[in-house]
Formats: C-alpha cells, sequence, structure tokens
C-alpha cells in the first residue's frame, strides 16, 4: 500500500450523517494515513478537519423547498469556499454524506477533474425523483447503502453500490437501572420519549404538536412522565422556549436519546433516522410529519413509496402509525399512543426482523473497498 497520505474532502453536515462520515473515516484512518478537508458536525471535526473560517455546519441543515431558497446566499458562499478548498488541496477522493442535492454539485465537478466519488446515504430514488438516477450513474464513482432494499436497487440498474448498513444494527438499550440513575429519575413513572428533530425548522414545526399531545396524554395518565432529548445545546435552547407555558413533567437533555429511547415504550418521533433508533430501541414510535403547505403540495406530488419512516420502510408494511401533514393532530397520536400501549409485546418479532435487515458490511469492509478506487 501506497505511503502518500490519503488527501480526503468530505461534507457531512447533518447530525445522523456525521456520526455516519466520522465511523468511516476512523475505519480509513485504521488503514490508511489521511488527511481531511471539508465540512462536518462534532464527530468528524473531532477526527481533525481542515475547514475554511467561518463556515458551521449546521447551515446546511435545511429542510423542505423553502428553507434552502430563503438561505441560498449563505448555501452559496460555502458550496464556492468548499470547492476551493477542494481543488487548492489536491484531493484524491470525496465523501458526501447524506445531503444529495448539496453534495451532487461536487461529485459533477470532482469527478469531471478525475477525483473519485462516494456518496455515503443513498438519494431515495426508490421513493422519489427516479430521474436522479442518470445524475448519480454518470457523476458518482460509489454508492454506499444504508439499507439492503437500497442496495438490491442499484444492483438491479447495474450500478456500483456497497451495503454498508446502518451503525443502529449495533445499537443494544442501556440498562434501565443505568438510565435512571444517571438522570435521576424515578423508575415508577410511565416514560415517553419525544423526539423533534434535529432542525431548527423541525423543532418550530413539531414541538407545539407534540405539547398538546404530551397534555392530553399526562390529562389521561398522570403517572406519565416526557423525556426529550436535544441533539445539541443551541437546539435544548430552543425546545426550552416551546415548552415554557407547559405544566408538563419532564426532562430535557442533551445526547441523551439512546438512553431515554431504551426506558420509554413509546416515541413521538419527526420522522427521519430518529424513528429507526426509537424502534430498533424497542421504544414504538408514532412518525410525524409536518411541513408548510407549499412544500407539501409539491413533495406529496413526487412520493411513489406509501411509507414514510424508516422501520415501515424496512419492513415494508404500515407496522408503526404515520401522520403526515394534515392528519397531524394532538388528538390523532394520543389515539395511537392508547393502541400502542394495549400490548406493545406484538411487536417484538418485527423489531427483531428490522435489526437483521439494517445489517450490512460494516465501514472496515467500506474502508477497504473505498481505498481500492
Amino acid at each position: 500500500m501506497p505511503t502518500k497520505k490519503l488527501k480526503i474532502g468530505i461534507i457531512a453536515a447533518e447530525h445522523s450523517g456525521d456520526r455516519l462520515g466520522a465511523n468511516l473515516l476512523t475505519a480509513l484512518k485504521d488503514l490508511h494515513e489521511v488527511e481531511i478537508f471539508g465540512l462536518g458536525g462534532p464527530e468528524v471535526c473531532s477526527l481533525g478537519i481542515s475547514t475554511p473560517s467561518g463556515m458551521n455546519y449546521q447551515d446546511l441543515q435545511v429542510m423542505g423547498l423553502i428553507d434552502p431558497l430563503l438561505k441560498l446566499p449563505k448555501l452559496l458562499s460555502i458550496r464556492k469556499k468548499l470547492s476551493k478548498l477542494f481543488e487548492e488541496q489536491k484531493i484524491d477522493i470525496f465523501i458526501g454524506v447524506d445531503s444529495p442535492d448539496f453534495n451532487m454539485f461536487f461529485h459533477k465537478i470532482l469527478k469531471g477533474h478525475g477525483i473519485k466519488t462516494v456518496q455515503v446515504v443513498s438519494p431515495s430514488v426508490w421513493g422519489w425523483r427516479e430521474n436522479r438516477i442518470k445524475a448519480i450513474s454518470s457523476f458518482i464513482d460509489l454508492t454506499m447503502c444504508l439499507f439492503q432494499f437500497e442496495h438490491d436497487y442499484y444492483q438491479a440498474k447495474e450500478m456500483n453500490s456497497f451495503f454498508l448498513g446502518h451503525p443502529f444494527s449495533e445499537l443494544k438499550p442501556t440498562a434501565s437501572n443505568d438510565v435512571l440513575e444517571k438522570y435521576k429519575l424515578n423508575g415508577s413513572l410511565d416514560f415517553t420519549c419525544i423526539l423533534p428533530g434535529s432542525r431548527k425548522s423541525e423543532i418550530l414545526h413539531m414541538m407545539p404538536i407534540f405539547i398538546q399531545a404530551a397534555e392530553r396524554i399526562y390529562d389521561l395518565n398522570p403517572n406519565a412522565f416526557f423525556l426529550i432529548p436535544a441533539a445539541n445545546n443551541e437546539l435544548k435552547a430552543l425546545i426550552q422556549t416551546t415548552l415554557e407555558k407547559t405544566s408538563l413533567n419532564y426532562q430535557l437533555t442533551t445526547s441523551a436519546a439512546k438512553d431515554y429511547l431504551s426506558i420509554s415504550k413509546i416515541s413521538i418521533v419527526t420522522s427521519g433516522t430518529a424513528s429507526l433508533e426509537a424502534a430498533v430501541l424497542g421504544s414504538l414510535p408514532i412518525i410525524c410529519y409536518k411541513t408548510n403547505t407549499f412544500n407539501y403540495a409539491i413533495l406529496s406530488r413526487m412520493i411513489k413509496t406509501p411509507f414514510i419512516g424508516l422501520p415501515n420502510l424496512l419492513l415494508q408494511q404500515h407496522l408503526f402509525p404515520e401522520l403526515v401533514q394534515h392528519e397531524l393532530t394532538d388528538e390523532a397520536i394520543v389515539s395511537h399512543y392508547k393502541k400502542l400501549s394495549l400490548n406493545p409485546h406484538q411487536y417484538q418479532p418485527h423489531i427483531e426482523e428490522m435489526n437483521s435487515a439494517i445489517k450490512g458490511k460494516g465501514f472496515k469492509e467500506a474502508a477497504r473497498l473505498l481505498l481500492s478506487l
């Protein structure tokens, strides 16, 4: 193997993408000496990364169609600075993690310069905007898929893909006593976990409805206690402002999702990676999604799959409740909460099936394949 340092360009700005990027970079560093350039969250940054000054990974955390338009000048500035960084450093390989629409610009430009390009987390071409498959085929050398059905889709198209699997396949619940002791919680309470999302816009859209639902649940069950994990301190402060007028019994803590889900029989979750984390840990998710009317009017016409929740997509059945747009009300959340509470044990075989469906070849094999490019 050559002794020359491998120069890696990476963009991993999403909360879950940051973890994926860090795991892949760690596996690469075990095999080869590397230099890292680009933009990442806290976990990627902890590995040592050169990033243009004044750039914040949270600037890329936008959703829908309106947010990117409102932040277009900032996004274009970030894109320009990163392009310049990758060009000046003469990177050997570019890794885009999640954020496929933002990353495709770099795949296209860098591929044209002879740089190898890798996308970690497949764009959801199997679910909507299938025409993107042409760009993926032309500008991405390797797509690393989190789920088997995605890898099968690419193989059927005779495209280069790798079944990485999802890190949650290794996820195990934290022991209840350890969680109770760590957060000084009363074990006689009925815990429900609320995960409003890892973007500001998600929290602003979702938390008011989640709070109303939690208040109704508390009226039904005075023993109810709500656990709210925040992705970081900034989002914790934002969530706290939405809770100022409520009399709910709750605990709000950063970086506590795994622990909180481990002791919560049911979770109220904004659709995304968190719904999968909840299901894997045995916290039955009520999967929720709401955006502004304009976004939804366009997006709803482009979606091809009958499911939005990752657990349901993996199982290819409507196992866990999904409340989307006008269906998302506090009454609907409470109704599904009651149904899930009746017989939670019936879901265990499906959870075990889902866990096996996300176990891929892993980051070590992914790193070896990436180096072989």
